[in-house]
């Protein structure tokens, strides 16, 4: 059985939606992020990124992981590019070519989108989107952002979804990049195409199944 390291509330959260796309069982393993602990390393602390129990799985300590059939990997996107390829079926790409494209799209999303997006997202996690420094900080990352959603609005002007024609994991791993940076609404009213597309993969019974885990673990305990 598949396993997943990784609280919801992190980058665990696209291999748990991939995993609900595929309709695969999985076991979930949350570890939390180690900066949230006061003491990561108290006998009594949660399984978190310090824990030798997970360092022994990812001597890097971040998360996610995933463990499949006695492989271990811990890059978030790549986890889902192997998902698609071992499992199959409509996420993954059908020939050669589409796989060459669903990675230069996955590669493009790590590159050129979230190194953007995951600034803006820890602005609001750290609480400092209204301050002045955090409002300059989103000010810049959305400049970052035009040339990359230009393209992709060009892109989506003529399809439906990147790759093929239909929903792939080059989608997901593009839309859970650009999540990130979803509380920004009037960039993405100026990029109308790309809002569409988001709006259609955030319809899936995937992402909602891992929404639900995100909102369930966000709740007091």
């Amino acid at each position: 059985m598949l396993t997943i390291y990784g609280v919801y509330c992190s980058r665990a959260s696209r291999n748990y939606w991939m995993a609900e796309e595929l309709g695969i069982p999985f076991q979930s393993v949350p570890v939390i992020q180690a900066r949230l602990l006061a003491d990561p390393l108290a006998a009594d602390a949660r399984i978190n990124t310090k824990s030798p129990a997970f360092l022994a799985v990812n001597p890097m300590g971040l998360i996610p992981a995933i463990e499949d059939d006695g492989l271990v990997l811990a890059e978030s996107l790549a986890n889902n590019l192997y998902l698609a390829r071992k499992h199959g079926g409509p996420l993954a790409g059908v020939d050669v070519r589409e796989d060459g494209e669903i990675t230069a799209w996955t590669l493009w999303a790590a590159t050129e989108v979230e190194p953007h997006t995951v600034k803006i997202v820890l602005a609001y996690d750290n609480a400092q989107e209204n301050t002045p420094e955090g409002k300059a900080l989103i000010e810049a990352c959305m400049r970052g952002l035009e040339r990359p959603l230009a393209r992709l609005e060009q892109h989506l002007q003529t399809r439906d979804y990147v790759v093929g024609g239909r929903f792939t994991v080059a989608d997901l791993n593009l839309a859970e990049v650009l999540r990130y940076a979803m509380s920004e609404t009037h960039l993405f009213d100026r990029h109308p195409a790309v809002k569409a597309w988001l709006g259609r993969c955030h319809a899936r019974p995937g992402f909602e199944a891992m929404m639900a885990g995100r909102r369930k673990e966000a709740q007091p305990a």
